[in-house]
């Protein structure tokens, strides 16, 4: 063995990498073998079969043909469903089952077997299966709606875990550039301006500036500093977007220094203030899908400012407009020249690039309006740095977000 032998990982046998071929690649059929001639035992077999039933499967409404033959499929039955549900949590870890349980509701179109509280009780929870109990809330029947509420507020419970806390240490701990003290903490001092206010003092022996009073940032106090305005497109597409902005609504909405706004809008605007303090409240409020109507979204925001100078506006929409004879780009604009600071995010979410409207973004753009997709992590400091009343758009590009110009 030489030395560069000693510091490679271990290899995969041949027999382990046939196995794991095998698994990805279905056992195949007489015309179309899978080549690896590995009969699966055990556990292994089980496996194939849990992935079988899914991504074997026909689409429904399509003839089954010989590459699927073998595949016995979830056929739209809740105990088969309900047996699938337990093979895949049992041999697939978490994140897996998420995937595979997304994949069977997009695939196989079962979700109405969703209105059954016996699987939603067997389903492993996650962000995507809210969004889709969003848009069936409408058929949801008595007994199944308790039950999706648990599993909203299971989802909920999580996500505020891991997202409240940050947001409400970015939002507190943002300082306002112009309002100053002359009694600063120690790491609230603005030095640039401390040392220009005090070249007077130069000592020469010392060859230093010997600061006779400090300037700094005042960090925001008790009293309503901001004011914050969340506008969310209620379209199908946007309903990650809307799980996310609800409960970063409530996290804002307990910072008594910031008055915080939740308006959800399609072609009606809807008001969800009053219950921003109940995310799960929040989401059975909205109503996925319809039309948008982002000028009538934007006129009733624009009737909310009453400080434009301390006001932040975050618009979160595709920016497809569905209704003819409006302006939204104009009332935006209007907006930003009386002080409000405005920001367009293209979605708040995990999911990668999103699909939207590129000529009204860089409509925006062209007015100063930064228009980006935001990720949940970066959406506490997009906060915190439109209250400091800095240049988002360089904000968005220093976090590798990508603006629309």
């Amino acid at each position: 063995m030489n030395e560069f032998d000693r510091d490679e990982p271990a290899r995969v046998h041949d027999g382990e990498r046939l196995r794991r071929w095998r698994l990805v690649l279905g056992a195949g059929d007489a015309q179309q073998p899978d080549g690896t001639g590995v009969q699966l035992q055990g556990d292994d077999q089980k496996m194939d079969a849990a992935l079988s039933a899914l991504y074997d499967a026909p689409p429904p409404g399509q003839r089954q043909g010989r590459r699927t033959s073998r595949a016995g499929g979830l056929a739209a039955s809740a105990p088969n469903v309900a047996r699938w549900l337990g093979d895949i949590r049992r041999y697939f870890p978490t994140g897996v089952v998420q995937v595979m349980q997304r994949d069977a509701i997009d695939r196989l179109h079962i979700q109405h077997l969703l209105l059954e509280p016996e699987m939603l009780e067997a389903l492993e929870p996650d962000i995507h299966l809210v969004s889709t109990l969003l848009e069936l809330q409408h058929l949801l029947p008595d007994t199944t709606r308790a039950t999706a509420r648990q599993v909203v507020a299971k989802v909920v419970a999580q996500m505020e875990e891991r997202l409240g806390r940050p947001t409400m240490q970015a939002v507190t701990g943002a300082l306002s550039r112009s309002a100053r003290t002359r009694r600063p903490r120690h790491g609230d001092v603005d030095w640039d301006r401390t040392v220009l206010a005090n070249l007077k003092h130069y000592q020469p022996d010392l060859r230093s500036v010997v600061p006779e009073r400090l300037v700094g940032y005042s960090r925001h106090g008790p009293a309503v500093r901001r004011e914050l305005i969340i506008a969310i497109d209620q379209s199908a597409s946007m309903g990650d977007s809307i799980v996310y902005a609800s409960v970063f609504g409530a996290a804002l909405a307990s910072i008594r220094s910031l008055r915080t706004r939740l308006v959800a809008f399609d072609t009606a605007v809807v008001d969800m203030s009053d219950v921003l303090h109940d995310p799960v409240e929040v989401l059975f409020g909205v109503q996925l899908g319809g039309g948008t109507d982002l000028n009538r979204a934007m006129a009733y925001c624009q009737s909310l400012v009453e400080r434009p100078d301390e006001t932040v506006l975050v618009l979160i929409s595709d920016l497809y407009e569905g209704t003819p004879g409006g302006d939204y780009i104009a009332r935006i604009a209007a907006m930003t020249r009386a002080g409000v600071r405005c920001v367009a995010l293209l979605a708040l979410s995990d999911e990668g690039a999103p699909s939207f409207d590129h000529g009204a973004a860089e409509a925006l753009a062209a007015l100063g309006v930064p228009a980006f997709a935001c990720t949940p992590q970066a959406f506490p400091d997009l906060i915190a740095a439109a209250i400091d009343r800095r240049d988002l758009g360089r904000w968005a590009g220093e976090q590798g977000l990508v603006t629309a110009r």
